[in-house]
């Protein structure tokens, strides 16, 4: 047991091991919208750092086919939501005057 602990501490340099949560969570690959709907909250919250570890979970193209796709559910749902086109909803969050 001394020696699996000694050579995992030797491998990676941690100075204790990783909880198994962690080493499970980094085992899992992140799917493209898991990482849009973690970069855009991340943007949201002006959370650089969160921005920059879901923008490594995938591809720029699939996280920006990701983020398309969570714009378009997200103004689908408000539109429905307040009984407007999904135009005249886009339109609103961007501050453009309605068409």
């Amino acid at each position: 047991m001394f020696d699996k602990i000694r050579k995992r501490w030797h491998r990676g340099g941690a100075t204790e091991p990783a909880a198994p949560a962690a080493v499970a969570e980094k085992q899992r690959p992140h799917n493209l919208f898991e990482a849009a709907a973690v970069y855009v909250a991340a943007c949201a919250e002006d959370d650089q750092e969160g921005v920059d570890e879901a923008a490594g979970w995938v591809s720029p193209e699939a996280l920006s086919f990701g983020v398309n796709e969570l714009a378009c559910r997200a103004v689908i749902a408000l539109a429905r939501e307040r009984d407007e086109s999904p135009r005249d909803v886009a339109r609103t969050l961007l501050g453009l005057p309605a068409a």
